[in-house]
């Protein structure tokens, strides 16, 4: 069944023995892990033919593909034998051109990626550690049927999750959100700021309007400390903030950072006041998930599915807004470019002060910005030449920190372990949430965690829930109306981004056994729902 198992570094590589235990079950051999980044390259005496996707059909080995901690881990070989793992941990990868060879990759780059704000804001991309604890890896041989569990609480269900940011909440929109919400049933978790300190003095916050947030709390929602205050008060007031505050309600176990607050999860290091102390004090605090400040791509038309790596490519982006007009479809691609396709720092710092430099461009600008923009602008055009260039190569081309589709992981710090999350851009609902989107999801058993911002008022946001800053827009409306009926009808599950953890993350530590006569079952009972693959 096996012909041979390699264990794979970077640079180097070694055979691994393994343990026929009977005719239906094989074991790798205990071997050490000197690095935190690994593959196990496997290569079977038959071609695989088949797999089992991340929307729990087969596909044909000639697609290609991966199967995340959260998908199933089953192929088919040309024989019609099936292979399971035995544990979910970890990521398989199904080789196009080898096809006789699966690689089970373990923290591969990008598969846990996380935003490192240096002391000058510059953005770098860090890579999560954490411990390997692997212990009688293996694979098993059903002699029937293996055994998929679904991700959902509702049987292989789509997920749709909320998180959203409080930049504009006050205490009229919040409550004109919350009774949105009630009426179509919905849960959100909640970004708040704790403390009232901002240039606008409108903004909620806990310290002004503690009475809100509980009616929050009391229609089920979660609430998520959208790091503490709007703005960013001195250093050493800041500093003592974060030492200091309390949880004004019992569990609040997420943290959203917002704007460059030095207390920032992607930003705590920079400061020798915060750093020693920040992740023993989170954990007393009782925050256990952190938002990395990484979206895996914007919504739009046919891109809603976080954990379909297809969905995060500029071909498909481009196709989902090109009704928009020249205008726009070109600013929205060429942000795409900056913060998607490119990792690194150099496109988003363009982007960023050329469209500074254009909404400023009414008022007076001295000669000295001019040039400075049409400098700007020609290290932007050098940037984004290849990509049209070379477009419908490169449109196909999977942002890389999409790739591993990661939803959310685990990250060590210091002894301590935290969850570390990823989410989608949701700023167009009209486009995100329509109906064709939707159902896209649904008939994916797909997930999103949408980062929104459902009060955000900006005039250039076409799609958002607020049309005039006050009312709700009626198209945005049908959109939530239309998912409603999809969560009361049991086709899609839409929990609190705790809830998701809770419920999801225990699929990471499912183990599945085989005994001696070819059966499949779940060793560590956890109410997983499953059901039979042939």
């Amino acid at each position: 069944m096996i012909k041979s198992i390699q264990l794979l570094y970077a640079d180097t590589s070694k055979s691994l023995s393994f343990t026929h235990v009977h005719e239906h079950k094989i074991i790798i051999d205990d071997f050490a892990v000197q690095e935190a980044s690994f593959t196990l390259k496997v290569e079977f005496n038959r071609n695989i033919t088949f797999f089992r996707d991340h929307d729990y059909n087969w596909k044909e080995i000639n697609h290609g593909g991966f199967s995340n901690w959260y998908s199933p881990k089953i192929l088919k070989l040309d024989s019609g034998q099936l292979i399971q793992a035995n544990q979910q941990v970890g990521i398989w990868e199904y080789e196009r051109k080898q096809t006789s060879v699966l690689l089970w990759h373990f923290n591969p780059y990008n598969s846990g990626p996380i935003v490192n704000y240096d002391a000058d804001n510059t953005k770098h991309i860090v890579q999560s550690t954490s411990d390997n604890v692997l212990t009688s890896l293996g694979f098993l041989i059903p002699k029937e049927s293996a055994l998929e569990v679904s991700r959902s609480k509702i049987p292989f269900s789509a997920i749709a999750c909320f998180t959203d940011h409080c930049d504009f909440d006050t205490l009229e929109n919040l409550k004109e959100q919350r009774v949105f919400f009630r009426t179509h049933d919905i849960k959100l978790t909640k970004g708040f700021f704790l403390y009232h300190y901002s240039k606008r003095q409108e903004i909620a916050s806990w310290e002004h309007n503690a009475d809100e947030f509980n009616a929050w709390v009391n229609d089920n929602h979660e609430l998520a400390y959208h790091s503490l205050s709007q703005s960013i008060k001195p250093i050493e007031d800041a500093c003592e903030d974060v030492k200091n505050f309390e949880p004004p309600i019992e569990d609040i176990p997420t943290w959203i950072d917002h704007g460059f607050q030095p207390y920032n999860f992607t930003a705590y290091k920079n400061h020798d006041d915060i750093e020693p102390q920040y992740t023993r004090q989170m954990q007393e605090k009782g925050v256990r998930h952190f938002w990395n400040y990484l979206d895996s791509g914007t919504a739009a038309i046919g891109v809603i599915n976080q954990v379909n790596p297809k969905h995060f490519t500029l071909g498909t982006y481009y196709n989902g807004i090109k009704h928009l007009g020249f205008k726009s479809v070109m600013s929205k691609l060429i942000k795409a470019i900056c913060f998607h396709y490119y990792t690194d720092n150099q496109g988003l710092i363009l982007y960023r002060k050329i469209a500074k430099y254009v909404k400023t461009s009414k008022k007076r600008v001295s000669f000295d910005r001019h040039f400075k923009f049409v400098f700007n602008l020609v290290k932007l055009i050098a940037l984004l030449a290849p990509v049209f260039l070379f477009w419908n190569r490169n449109k196909k081309k999977t942002y890389p920190l999409a790739k591993y589709t990661p939803l959310f992981f685990n990250h060590s710090i210091d002894g301590m372990s935290f969850k570390v999350f990823q989410t989608i851009e949701m700023i167009n609902f009209k486009m995100a949430l329509g109906k064709a989107n939707i159902d896209m999801l649904i008939a994916e058993s797909g997930v999103f965690i949408a980062h929104t911002y459902f009060s955000a008022p900006m005039n250039y946001h076409q799609g958002k829930l607020f049309q005039d800053g006050i009312s709700i827009d009626k198209e945005v409306s049908a959109c939530f109306k239309y998912i409603s009926e999809m969560i009361a009808s049991k086709r899609l599950w839409n929990p609190t981004f705790n809830e998701l953890v809770n419920y999801m993350g225990k699929l990471e530590n499912v183990r599945f056994d085989s005994d001696a006569d070819g059966t499949i079952t779940i060793e560590n009972e956890d109410d997983f729902i499953f059901r039979a693959v042939r």
